[in-house]
């Protein structure tokens, strides 16, 4: 056996270590600690974090009373099977849940993250309505597992070389604006919805479809915010088929678009939700949530799990509610995001290749073009995400051709931290231009 290696040994190693597909990425920052915004590197630099940890931090890296809690728990019971063993921190977090998520969702499915709180989401519409067909939306993003990758579009080497695919899975437009040749966000959104009514013409019946399955605002696929109107008649065309309407949640929820979910952001209740991320602030856990009347006919036997609803998991989830309520953080989500936008819409007239700024709450995204047009400018992305991070600031792309530059900072970002990771940012920015 080899001695045991250093971590620096080991980090030099990290590509034989780690499968590609989880190591090929970046920028593999050799981080030692985090607290709140900060990440704290192994050679003493310290980075602000307008990542959070994908958007599962969003109470902030190690918020003491998070880790309090998940101590406490963890020195009484570590692994509860539910189902074997009803815990206490489970039941209460249920409760707790039904205080604040849209559509009267009241009861629950517990599992580990994003993408198996999706398949259970899948599971539940096809059960509960008796028909096969999901239709989901280009660009969305709902995680890599065999059903989740199914329904996922955001970019095709997600795809590649893992069909063959979930069955009777179509898919329709998003409304982009941005990217749109439609004259108004009205007419986006319409656009949109006519791929619904082909659709229905030409593949599939309606009768035959048992859910839409979308983000409310796109994440991986460019942080893209639908027009209102466009959501309502979503809606409104999933009640008059019998149609279940299922938000992924995944990103947008506990507080990130300013409001505990972008559900109520919008004012448009779904049948089903999936939740995940920023339930826990980074330890394990996802959800299934809708209406008990709709929840209760998914019967004995037909979903279950070993470590959903871990206790240590619902036991942190349960102090993220209280630190969201008791900080203010949604508050704080409307307050800081408005302001973000307002400094980095001035960068359009500063700079000729930022095409759009686009957010809701904390939500943000700037999406880079080449001077002149709307084409994706992919290259300056790169080149202004390692600049910033030479600067101390650690940001992340997103959208399909790897357009978009992201800014989700912890909830608890105060305006200080905001100016400073804005200069850093413009500074990198400018410096392409």
């Amino acid at each position: 056996m080899d001695k045991y290696p250093s971590y620096d040994e080991l980090y030099a190693r990290l590509s034989d270590l780690l499968a590609p597909c989880l190591a090929q990425d970046w920028p593999n920052l050799p981080v030692e600690r985090a607290e709140g915004v900060y990440l704290y590197a192994r050679d003493g630099r310290r980075y602000l974090d307008f990542l959070s940890g994908f958007g599962a931090c969003n109470v902030g890296h190690n918020h003491p009373r998070v880790v309090a809690a998940a101590r406490e728990q963890m020195e009484r019971m570590v692994h509860a099977p539910l189902g074997v063993i009803a815990h206490e921190a489970a039941l209460r977090l249920a409760w707790e849940l039904a205080q604040v998520t849209p559509g009267g969702a009241d009861m629950f499915f517990f599992g580990n993250s994003g993408a198996e709180a999706v398949e259970g989401a899948i599971k539940l519409a096809r059960y509960v309505t008796g028909r096969c067909g999901i239709i989901a939306f280009l660009g969305g993003f709902h995680g890599r597992t065999m059903g989740a990758v199914s329904v996922t579009t955001s970019k095709v080497r997600y795809r590649t070389g893992h069909g063959p695919f979930l069955p009777d899975v179509y898919y329709a437009r998003f409304p982009y604006p941005f990217r749109s040749s439609a004259p108004d966000p009205v007419a986006c959104a319409r656009e949109a919805l006519e791929d619904i009514e082909r659709l229905f013409e030409y593949v599939i019946a309606p009768q035959d479809v048992a859910a839409f399955l979308l983000e409310p605002i796109q994440g991986e696929g460019g942080y893209v915010i639908p027009p209102r109107e466009w959501l309502v008649e979503l809606r409104r065309i999933a009640d008059e088929y019998g149609i279940l309407l299922i938000f992924d949640e995944v990103q947008t929820g506990f507080g990130r678009t300013g409001e505990w979910f972008a559900a109520q952001a919008f004012g448009v209740e779904p049948d089903i939700l999936c939740l995940a991320k920023g339930i826990a602030n980074g330890f394990p856990l996802g959800a299934v949530a809708a209406r008990r009347d709709l929840m209760k006919r998914w019967g004995p036997a037909s979903h279950g799990t070993t470590y959903g609803g871990s206790p240590i998991s619902c036991a942190a989830a349960l102090t993220v509610l209280a630190v969201i309520r008791e900080e203010n953080l949604l508050e704080n989500a409307r307050i800081q995001g408005a302001y973000m936008l307002e400094q980095l819409r001035r960068f359009r007239a500063e700079s000729p290749i930022v095409g759009d700024v686009r957010g809701v709450g904390l939500m943000i995204a700037v999406e880079f073009v080449r001077p002149g047009s709307r084409d994706p400018n992919p290259e300056a992305v790169s080149r202004i995400l390692q600049r910033a991070l030479e600067g101390g600031l650690l940001l992340y792309p997103c959208g399909h051709w790897t357009q978009t530059i992201r800014l989700i900072p912890p909830l608890t970002i105060t305006r200080e931290q905001v100016e400073e990771g804005l200069s850093i940012f413009r500074r990198a920015v400018l410096a392409e231009s």
